[in-house]
């Protein structure tokens, strides 16, 4: 019996399974050769086969395969374009043939045996424009595959692209040496003053991520065990730790549904790696040695390469080895990995490291020289890992284990801290944990000092907050930024790994309203497995809608997933658009959207039907046009952040014009006015998202002008109901007008001036 639609979906991949399917083989080989019989398994297939993509020849080999003759795997080659797989490739989109000896394409390989089997079913598998190979399955029964096979194979692709590609690497290796870099050590730090990005504290140890890591330095042999069994040993225990570091991720953070440690399985999986390091032993090398030796192979080769994407991976074959080392020492101490409650010291991070970092239960972390984004800073606090900017690059020189002191909550580093400080410190944190253990005491609903009633939200940025959010009586999610489960992840997720993220948000906040924003890329939300090409002005290049629009298959599967997930959310779900310039570009996903819901009708999915459909206001073009959007979209968010940067054009995130980057100018002001204005004579909802929303000065103005919801990201709705519940509207609408009819940035601080002063004497 053929699974029908319904089943195929259950019968996709689930974290644990992925998992087992990669650390429960013991070569690369075997891996590959499992997926293809779990792939022809899930859908009921004949035949399951993979053709990776030889970098070097530009062909695509047959690396495994259940049902074909064995011995045709690596014998059987196809160029791009040659064969139903070579036409695979070359399109990059599915091929489903229910008579495939018949096609035109069909190229005959003898030593294949492939001659019984009529129904043939391919898909490409890449990571974003990275051509890595093809997943095949075929069947003897003709025109056995339909739709529902198409979609579960592309699916499956997706969730295995990340651990292929990594398998594929590990494939091609050569073996040349590079000598380890000497270390140098910085001279006497003991105070540093950075610039705060995620809250906390932190009295630890230290740690930094940098190529000459203590531990693959080439100390003494005596602090290790030396023997091959001992090096078994401590392989046996790395693998253990990285499944027990996976599975708290998976907890920790939903969004995170992939491997983080594919890459170590893949290097641990390769034969070369493990016979290497046993063969310099029997030859009389130390283990350790033997270890620090084949991983500075690896990691020379992964170093020159032209890819970029492979010189990252050198960085986990270093971490690796770090970790085998670590379970090497004669003496254990505590934690499952060198960086275990230490705090952190690196010059670059991305979001996929800060996952890193929080399965592995870091004290902090400390950013040298910059080499960050705003979101790896939103997953910092989202994750509540403490975090410090500074531009002191001295501290990449600091020696293992030096005790530290972060203040996160001022940017304060304390290297070394003396009794005094230290007990200081501690105090103060002692306190500030009491405090947070306080129940909050937040009222269902906000009202002004008059009685206006004004609607408080929540900003979401990972599932994690959603608890927060619920404690301190959210009464919905107003912006659910939707690439964070893009952002965290190697690879492009599938619709079916969106969903469930969608899922459990709706599920979380049910009876309350949703709104999600779709993929709002580009500027510096980067996806490097994307790979898009470099713009010279990429605030004002391919982002957000417009990166939608051009890639409609990453676009019809975000909207699939968003519309499946909330089959049941009721009226409550809304999708809204980033990015909107005009009312073509607002036309265009809101018929993309109309064309989500009728593919799955057809496919008769389970999905929502008429969603509330919105736009983020961000640029300057909608105001001419205003009205006119006011009658077309359903609902509005005004994003402060990106309005203001794009309608007094400065780069908010560069320093040498922050001042310019002026919330409060007039024409900042008016425009806020007008929008409100517009919008509600129309009769449709508008909120605020941006950060102006939890600004004390600004909220009067906000509610003033005739704003009553406002979304903000959690931890600021108690100050924001506080703030409310201390002004009337009157108030309020004072303040707004004598603001509005300002000319000048001197006048309007005058103006913010007496506010505050006639604030804290009625406060």
């Amino acid at each position: 019996m053929k699974p029908n639609k319904r089943e195929h979906l259950s019968l996709l991949y689930d974290i644990s399974e992925l998992s087992a399917l990669v650390s429960d083989s013991k070569d690369i080989d075997t891996f590959l050769q499992k997926v293809v019989r779990s792939v022809a398994s899930h859908l009921n297939a004949d035949v399951g086969s993979i053709y990776l993509l030889d970098d070097s020849t530009d062909e695509l080999v047959l690396k495994a395969t259940q049902g074909l003759n064995p011995t045709s795997v690596d014998r059987i080659r196809m160029n791009i374009g040659e064969g139903l797989v070579g036409v695979t490739m070359a399109r990059m989109e599915p091929l489903c043939d229910g008579a495939a000896c018949n096609n035109p394409h069909f190229k005959f390989f003898e030593e294949a045996h492939e001659e019984p089997y009529t129904s043939f079913l391919s898909v490409p598998i890449h990571r974003g424009l990275e051509k890595i190979g093809v997943l095949v399955v075929q069947h003897r029964q003709p025109d056995y595959f339909d739709d529902a096979d198409v979609m579960a194979l592309k699916a499956i692709a997706a969730q295995l692209a990340g651990i292929v590609a990594n398998a594929k690497l590990m494939i091609g290796l050569r073996q040349p040496v590079k000598a380890a870099r000497p270390q140098t050590l910085p001279g006497d730090l003991r105070f540093i003053k950075g610039k705060a990005s995620a809250a906390g504290f932190a009295l630890a140890p230290a740690m930094t991520l940098k190529d000459s890591d203590p531990l693959m330095a080439d100390l003494s042999d005596e602090i290790f065990h030396g023997s091959s069994n001992a090096y078994k040993r401590a392989l046996r225990a790395t693998i253990d730790q990285l499944k027990q570091l996976q599975e708290q991720l998976v907890q920790r953070l939903p969004e995170s549904a992939a491997l983080i440690f594919d890459a170590h399985y893949m290097i641990l999986k390769d034969p070369r790696f493990d016979r290497q390091i046993l063969e310099l032993i029997r030859q009389g090398s130390h283990a350790a040695t033997a270890v620090r030796s084949v991983a500075r192979q690896f990691i020379a080769l992964f170093a020159q390469s032209a890819n970029p994407y492979i010189r990252e991976k050198s960085e986990d074959i270093e971490d690796l080895a770090r970790r085998i080392l670590f379970n090497l020492r004669k003496e254990k101490g505590e934690g499952l990995s060198p960086i275990d409650g230490h705090i952190v010291i690196a010059s670059q991070l991305y979001p996929s490291d800060v996952l890193k970092l929080a399965s592995e239960k870091v004290a902090g972390i400390i950013l040298v020289n910059g080499g960050t984004t705003s979101h790896v800073a939103i997953m910092a606090r989202s994750l509540q890992i403490p975090m410090i900017i500074c531009q002191h690059s001295e501290l990449l020189q600091l020696p293992a284990n030096t005790p530290t002191l972060m203040d996160a909550d001022l940017g304060n580093i304390y290297i070394r801290p003396s009794e005094q400080v230290r007990r200081q410190f501690v105090e103060r944190n002692r306190v500030r944990v009491e405090t947070a253990d306080e129940v909050v005491r937040m009222q269902a609903q906000t009202f002004t000092a008059d009685g206006t009633r004004v609607q408080l939200l929540a900003n979401i940025n990972l599932l994690s907050e959603l608890t927060l959010a619920q404690d301190l009586k959210a009464e919905g999610v107003g912006l659910y930024r939707s690439e964070f489960p893009f952002i965290v992840r190697s690879v492009l997720p599938s619709e079916e790994e969106q969903r469930l993220v969608y899922e459990r948000l709706f599920q979380q906040m049910a009876n309350r309203p949703v709104c999600v924003r779709t993929l709002d890329i580009g500027g510096e939300k980067v996806l490097p497995y994307l790979k898009l090409p470099q713009e010279a002005n990429p605030e004002l290049g391919l982002r957000s809608i417009r990166f939608l629009l051009k890639h409609r298959d990453v676009f019809d599967q975000q909207l699939r997933a968003i519309l499946r997930a909330g089959a049941h959310a009721g009226g409550q779900l809304s999708i809204m658009f980033p990015m909107i310039s005009s009312l073509d570009d607002f036309a265009a996903a809101r018929q993309a959207v109309n064309d989500a819901i009728g593919e799955l009708a057809r496919e008769k999915l389970a999905h929502h039907h008429q969603p509330a459909i919105g736009t983020m206001i961000e640029m300057p073009s909608v105001l001419p046009i205003i009205d006119e959007l006011a009658n077309e979209a359903d609902f509005f968010a005004i994003g402060t952040n990106d309005f203001i940067q794009y309608m007094l054009a400065v780069d908010r995130g560069n320093e040498n014009v922050a001042g310019y980057y002026q919330p409060f100018h007039p024409s900042i002001l008016r425009s806020l006015a007008r929008i409100a204005e517009s919008v509600n004579r129309a009769g449709k909802p508008l909120s605020v998202c941006g950060e102006t929303a939890h600004d004390p000065e600004f909220l009067p103005f906000l509610i003033g002008i005739g704003l009553r919801r406002l979304s903000v990201d959690p931890l600021f709705l108690p100050r924001v109901q506080r703030t409310i519940g201390m002004i009337t509207l009157d108030q309020a609408r004072n303040y707004a007008q004598a603001l509005v009819v300002a000319s000048t940035l001197r006048q309007i601080d005058s103006i913010r001036s007496q506010w505050r002063a006639s604030f804290q004497s009625h406060a």
